[in-house]
């Protein structure tokens, strides 16, 4: 067995065979005791040498379905790299299953809820109306941002995104164009439906509260507090400032 087992994996062994952790076998009374429903269950713990590391690996366990991924690579970097871009692909399945429904990439959320609010802008007659159209207006950063980093021309880009969009709400009979985001290879829109480019809705929900609460925080401000520069000990004010006012001239 490992010297140094985490607790991390501990809890994960536990949770996977259905075991009970016990920190002691003592009871209140100070005697050792021992209960079989603590145990868990698995047809085969073996150990095993991959590469340069012992591991022992607990196969079929009987509470829930659980698999380890074992990652292989010149050097640790490449490792790491693969690591981190597992952890980022598991962690996107995790918030489909937790949404339960997905929406398209692409800056494609974005042009379609800035089009959506320039046009219910127009409907309010008080002041309001600045505000949405504004914050229409913010959304575009989205596609705008995706189209730079892509070194594309964000302008032209966005504009036929939009035009999109636009025709998707107003033309009930070309409603597919709302599947219309951003084809940053080829410079160009495209069906991101069926390009199979989609992110979780959670994520965009929850990103776009986040970045509205923000705005709002900020907007809260209403005064400020200047620190102005520490005066300097020197009288001169340091050498440069000596030597332009002609300090060191004598």
């Amino acid at each position: 067995m490992p010297s140094l087992l985490l607790k991390r994996d501990l809890k994960r062994i536990a949770k996977a065979s259905g075991a009970t952790i016990l920190s002691t076998l003592a009871n209140l009374e100070g005697e050792e005791t021992f209960e079989t429903s603590m145990l868990g269950q698995a047809e085969e713990v073996v150990q095993e040498r991959i590469c340069d590391d012992e591991l022992i690996l607990v196969k079929n366990t009987k509470a829930r379905t659980s698999a380890s991924i074992i990652l292989r690579g010149a050097n640790d970097f490449m490792c790491d790299e693969m690591e981190r871009s597992i952890h980022d692909a598991l962690c996107v399945v995790r918030r489909v299953l937790e949404s339960k429904s997905v929406v398209p990439g692409g800056g494609a959320v974005e042009a379609a809820l800035s089009i959506y609010l320039e046009n219910y802008a127009t409907s309010m007659g008080s002041r309001e109306q600045l505000a949405i159209a504004e914050f229409a207006r913010s959304l575009l950063v989205i596609p705008n941002t995706l189209a730079v980093n892509a070194a594309q021309d964000s302008t032209d880009l966005v504009a036929k995104l939009r035009a999109f969009h636009n025709e998707a709400q107003v033309n009930p009979e070309r409603k597919n164009l709302k599947w219309i985001g951003l084809d940053l290879v080829n410079g160009k829109p495209r069906d991101n439906k069926q390009a199979g480019v989609f992110e979780p809705t959670i994520v965009k929900v929850k990103s776009l509260k986040f970045a509205t609460e923000a705005a709002i925080t900020i907007l809260r401000i209403d005064d400020l507090i200047k620190l102005h520069p520490e005066s300097k000990d020197d009288k001169h004010g340091g050498y440069e400032d000596a030597v332009h006012s002609g300090a060191l001239d004598d």
